[in-house]
């Protein structure tokens, strides 16, 4: 009897690992929007195998904090602290999505003022994580486990006269659009290896918002868009998309690079082809 209980709490142990190796499997189309909102920061992503995360900065007394909101700071909770350090520590160690030595992983930095002073930390930040990170050199791109990307307010001017960079820039649209014609000169067009992301807000593109079908016009435009970028070398992703099912299967149709959600295991169990989480109910309002 004896036995059978240990070998039973053996495959139980072995079950549960199973199934976390399996949580763990890269989802390279998954995008944790404002990440550091998570009961769990990174780490809830990373254990459903998300491989693109996204953090609110701020720069405050010299250092780089965490929060969507500068009210909300606190002194835990720094981009070291929530994420360079934790990702180190993964790839180090080749744990969860980084036991694939080819799985890459994008931090998007979302960057809430002072693009120029940020810019200049995020260099001497970065630096001592340099084993794990994607350079930017004018010789070519040598890419690492974690892609550091900046958005918000990008210090452009500064990163496109930087010749030897740990992080790229996100783009707007106008970056893929502006660009000219094959064969004709004057294309404004930022190099890939500067902006090799582009984002842009799904409301200011797309009147569907997730009910009924989408209009094949707007199908269409989605999919035109989604090829631009590819044909230059760039990913593609929308936020302020409608974060539910019928619009995941509408941009994994269309071939978008990242999928914006805040549900993290409902979009992991959406792209590994599971039923979906049940939703939590809405707190209620007691003002």
């Amino acid at each position: 009897m004896k036995r059978r209980v240990l070998w039973a709490g053996v495959l139980g142990v072995f079950l549960a690992a199973s199934a976390r190796a399996a949580e763990a499997t890269p989802l390279a189309n998954a995008h944790s929007h404002n990440d550091y909102e998570q009961k769990r920061p990174l780490v809830e992503a990373l254990d459903h195998g998300f491989c693109s995360v996204e953090a609110d900065v701020y720069l405050v007394n010299g250092q780089l904090w965490v929060a969507h909101d500068r009210k909300d700071l606190k002194a835990d909770r720094t981009l070291k602290s929530l994420y360079l350090d934790p990702l180190a520590e993964r790839v180090r160690n080749r744990t969860g999505i980084f036991a694939d030595p080819r799985t890459r992983l994008m931090l998007l930095v979302d960057v809430k003022g002072q693009g120029a002073e940020v810019y200049e930390r995020l260099k001497t930040e970065l630096a001592p994580y340099a084993p794990m990170l994607t350079r930017f050199r004018d010789s070519g791109v040598v890419t690492g486990a974690v892609t550091v990307v900046l958005s918000g307010d990008r210090a452009w001017d500064l990163a496109r006269a930087d010749r030897d960079r740990w992080c790229a820039l996100d783009g707007r649209m106008s970056d893929l659009t502006n660009a000219a014609p094959a064969g004709v000169a004057g294309s404004s067009t930022p190099p890939a290896s500067l902006v090799p992301l582009v984002s842009e807000s799904w409301r200011a593109l797309f009147r569907w918002d997730g009910d009924g079908e989408m209009s094949a016009v707007e199908k269409a435009r989605l999919k035109g868009l989604v090829n631009q970028a590819h044909a230059q070398g760039r990913k593609i992703r929308f936020w302020a998309l409608p974060d539910r099912p019928e619009a995941w299967k509408v941009c994994q149709e269309a071939g978008v690079d990242l999928i914006n959600t805040d549900k993290i295991p409902a979009l992991s169990a959406f792209l590994r082809g599971r039923p979906l989480p049940p939703e939590k109910p809405p707190v209620a309002d007691e003002n």
